[in-house]
């Protein structure tokens, strides 16, 4: 059974944000999750949907059959932060903290889908 891989590297949101909606479409079938992501109003949503979409291409590229692909593991880090103050009064300043993450996908074929079509053969 091979595997599938795609990263997205810098994205300009929080991981915190990014993984609630990660773990909406972890464990899902990939045409099930993009449908999924594009009803989600986050503002990660479509990132993450077109994600998915370059690892379904890197998959029909390395000649694997992309029927009965599902999302294996959908991981979400920390990637560097963007350091920025704002002024306060009397001559101080107070930190921002801008972050970004790095989402990782890697797809495989589903288990229970290729039982059930060779059941149904």
């Amino acid at each position: 059974m091979s595997e599938v891989k795609a990263t997205l590297s810098n994205y300009r949101q929080s991981p915190r944000k990014v993984r609630l909606v990660a773990g909406a479409v972890r464990g899902k079938l990939v045409e099930e999750a993009i449908t999924t992501l594009s009803f989600i109003p986050k503002r990660s949503a479509l990132p993450i949907q077109k994600l998915l979409a370059s690892a379904l291409a890197n998959a029909k590229d390395l000649s694997v059959p992309t029927e009965n692909l599902m999302i294996k593991e959908i991981r979400v880090d920390s990637g560097a932060t963007l350091y920025r103050r704002r002024p306060r009064s009397k001559g101080m300043a107070n930190p921002i903290r801008k972050r970004t993450s790095h989402i990782s996908v890697i797809l495989a074929e589903s288990k229970a889908k290729t039982k059930q079509s060779k059941a149904t053969s």
